[in-house]
Formats: C-alpha cells, sequence, structure tokens
C-alpha cells in the first residue's frame, strides 16, 4: 500500500479542516493508507488558552516517523509570508533524515490557511516547499485541472503551490466548501503521484 501522512499544525481549527480534508482525499485513492498527526506545540498550554487556539486532540509525530511514508502533505498557518514556528522547528529536528537523504524521491506537498488573500498566503506555500526540495523530495501542488481555484464566485484559498483557506484578520471565516474540496483534490493528487512513485524508489533502493 502506498502511505500518506497528512501532518499539520493550527491554531484556531482552520489548518485542522484543511488536514481532514486532504486526508480524505488521500484515501479515495484506493491502495492507500493515510495518517492525520500534527507536530507538537511549542506554547504553553495557558498560552493557548489566552490566545483562544482551539483544542487538539489529534497524535503527534515525530521527525523520525517521515521516514515511513511515501508521501508527505504538511499544512500551517501563515505567519509573516512563512510556515508557523512550530513546524519550522519541527522540521529543523530532521537534520538527520536529511544527512542520510531518508526522504529523498517521496512526494511532498504543502497547504496553508492565511489571515488575507494578500497576507502571504502564496509566500507561505512556496517558503514550505523549500525545506522538501532540500530534503529530495518532489514537490506536488494542486493542479489546474481543480477549477475551483479559478472560481470568482466568493473569497477562496489555494494556489497552483497548495490548496488553502482565507481565515479573515479575526479568523472567523471558515474554509469554503471550495477550499476543502481543493484539499481533497490535491490529497488524492499526492497519493496517485506517491503510488507510481514508490515502486521505482524502492527497486532503486535495493538495487
Amino acid at each position: 500500500m502506498t502511505h500518506i501522512l497528512v501532518l499539520y499544525y493550527s491554531s484556531y481549527g482552520h489548518v485542522r479542516a484543511l488536514a481532514q480534508a486532504e486526508a480524505e482525499g488521500a484515501r479515495s485513492v484506493p491502495g492507500t493508507r493515510v495518517d492525520l498527526l500534527r507536530v507538537p506545540e511549542t506554547m504553553p498550554e495557558a498560552a493557548r488558552r489566552a490566545a483562544g487556539f482551539a483544542p487538539d486532540d489529534t497524535p503527534e509525530a515525530t521527525p523520525a516517523d517521515l521516514a515511513d511514508y511515501d508521501g508527505i502533505i504538511l499544512g500551517t498557518p501563515t505567519r509573516f509570508g512563512l510556515m508557523a514556528g512550530q513546524m519550522k522547528q519541527f522540521l529543523d529536528q530532521a537534520g538527520g533524515l536529511w544527512a542520510r537523504n531518508a526522504l529523498e524521491g517521496r512526494v511532498g506537498a504543502v497547504f496553508a490557511s492565511t489571515g488575507s488573500q494578500h497576507g502571504g498566503h502564496e509566500a507561505t506555500l512556496l517558503t514550505t516547499q523549500v525545506p522538501l526540495m532540500h530534503f529530495g523530495m518532489v514537490i506536488a501542488g494542486l493542479p489546474y485541472s481543480f477549477a475551483g481555484q479559478t472560481t470568482r464566485d466568493g473569497i477562496i484559498g489555494g494556489a497552483p503551490y497548495g490548496a488553502g483557506t482565507i481565515a479573515g484578520a479575526d479568523g472567523a471565516l471558515l474554509p469554503t466548501e471550495t477550499d476543502l474540496a481543493g484539499a481533497r483534490y490535491q490529497g488524492a493528487h499526492v497519493a496517485r503521484l506517491a503510488a507510481r512513485l514508490a515502486p521505482a524508489r524502492n527497486a532503486q533502493h535495493a538495487a
């Protein structure tokens, strides 16, 4: 079976909702097993409560877990056009995987939530892809065959670089059905790519 990880960090629940949709999309591809995990929180619990962060009981991942997957889909809020610090700290601990090329040839993808349409949405998607390329991963975006990203019917997230949602400055906006459909589409896209690439990668390592 193809093994896909949807790994995310979420403050107010927007990224978590997208992560669940990504996992649903990946699971729709026959022969795919999907794990939904989050990166550990670095803020004290009291600070999370004071900021109004949503509780999250999703199991946590460790950096060593990444080597178990054929495809890894990362989800993060936008922080000044970059991934959240919690996600960055998690990836910074994966130096051992980088040193032994443990993720080379795996499929990597990114999705994000941003406060506004011009608040760094695409910058976050692109900059979060950079460490995946350092790992030697094959990057998958959100193809234009998902026509929802070109709709003019309302405020939607996502781009060719990955799925997404616009939360609003106060976080009051919820992911639209188009946003969730884009995440499901991307999840299935990653699963299909990983299924094609995994046999060749495994054969190369066995040679």
